[in-house]
């Protein structure tokens, strides 16, 4: 015989009955964040009146002091205790409709008073929308109880649809509201997941066009190498010897960049064989970008020369590029403004735009533009900053070191 459905029975019961309570429901305040300050003041002026209007009723009813005030006091405790222990309102429900019964005048209809109906019909419907369904099974049963034996025939079939309409609404809200949670999980995920391969989408970008750079530093090596003992005169057998051992280890390096660049090309990808940019090239990339309609303002350090060096040249190209991309898609109209300086030990690089003048016509959704930035200027050791401006624009801004210690962000 298979125990296992008793057993969960069991279990689902002592925790209906005494077990830990459901979690609460999300909190109304964090939607009317303003709402917060009048929550607590309003909550208990309800509560007051409550608990008002049932000793008044009670009392009518020519019960004691002393029991009107008991009774009014299990009426109103199941409503404070709803927002965050809904499980223990309805045990303290269950609790004063028991009680309240075997004290209700003989004469009535309804053994109970309106507010404590009106109240055990709201701890329902809240409670069986944060149980789990086995719980909701017993949940029901036991609620069915004091109406089953308390209340008259002729208003039991009601108050028993009316129970079971609360139990199959609250049973589909609690399961659309886990589809929308395990969604939203599983949305962040996919997320995450995207940003971390578009980050390495990028550095794999980033490695295929500095392969261009270095392999033109290694190509020179080889050839001062080569030709080093036919340019100097008297040089000694040895030192030709290293000379011919450094050209070497300089064709086999770039042979292994060229296996290199091989495995991290993708299919898709085919070789590149135009020279990659540097910051000679920025003049000629904004004209284009005035001819499509962009207003921009280049602003370069006359005093940048040769001694900044290729990679961080790449880096800042690339950025200007980026950052007036998202200006042109993001902010149509805005004026645009490039600055570019040097400094002693490193080059800044400065995108900044003025507000939009009309709200972009259509909206591609979140790209990895500012991932691909702040890879490029973290994998030469800088830093890489982006926000909104006070009047409205947005700017972006990255320093870029000439001698990075480490390449790892």
């Amino acid at each position: 015989m298979n125990r296992q459905p008793i057993v969960m029975a069991l279990r689902a019961l002592r925790q209906t009955l005494w077990g830990p309570d459901a979690p609460p429901g999300r909190q109304l305040l964090a939607r009317w964040p303003r709402l917060a300050p009048y929550a607590t003041p309003v909550g208990l002026l309800a509560a007051l009146g409550l608990f008002l209007i049932t000793l008044n009723v009670e009392s009518s009813w020519g019960l004691p002091t002393p029991v009107a005030l008991l009774f009014a006091g299990m009426t109103v405790a199941p409503l404070l205790a709803l927002p965050r222990r809904p499980l223990l309102a309805w045990r303290l429900t269950v609790l004063a409709l028991l009680i309240c019964t075997f004290n209700a005048p003989a004469n009535r209809s309804w053994p109970w008073t309106p507010p404590l109906v009106l109240g055990s019909v709201a701890v329902v419907a809240v409670v069986v929308a944060r149980v789990d369904r086995p719980v909701l099974v017993w949940l029901v049963v036991i609620s069915t109880v004091p109406v089953l034996t308390f209340v008259h025939p002729d208003n039991r079939v009601p108050v028993l649809l009316l129970l079971g309409a609360l139990a199959i609404v609250g049973d589909l809200i609690r399961r659309n509201r886990l589809s929308r949670r395990a969604l939203a999980a599983q949305t962040e995920l996919s997320e995450r997941e995207q940003e971390r391969r578009a980050v390495l989408e990028e550095r794999t970008r980033i490695a295929r066009e500095l392969h261009d750079v270095v392999a033109h530093h290694m190509s020179l090596i080889a050839v001062q190498a080569e030709t080093a003992p036919y340019r100097l005169t008297d040089v000694p057998a040895p030192a030709a010897a290293e000379f011919a051992a450094i050209a070497g280890s300089a064709r086999d390096a770039l042979t292994d960049m060229r296996r290199l660049l091989g495995v991290l090309r993708s299919e898709a990808t085919g070789p590149q064989t135009a020279p990659q940019p540097d910051l000679g090239d920025l003049g000629a990339m904004v004209d284009v970008a005035r001819r499509a309609g962009l207003p921009v303002t280049l602003d370069v350090d006359p005093s940048i020369d040769g001694r900044v060096p290729a990679p961080v040249g790449l880096a800042a190209y690339r950025i200007v590029q980026e950052g007036l991309a998202n200006a042109a898609r993001h902010a149509a109209g805005a004026a645009v403004r490039v600055t570019v300086r040097t400094g002693r030990s490193g080059l800044g690089v400065r995108v900044e735009n003025s507000p939009a003048d009309a709200r972009p016509a259509t909206d591609g959704g979140p790209g990895h533009g500012l991932t691909g930035m702040r890879e490029r200027a973290t994998s030469l050791g800088g830093t890489f900053t982006a926000g909104p401006l006070p009047d409205g624009g947005y700017a972006v801004a990255a320093e870029l070191p000439y001698e990075a210690e480490s390449g790892d962000a």
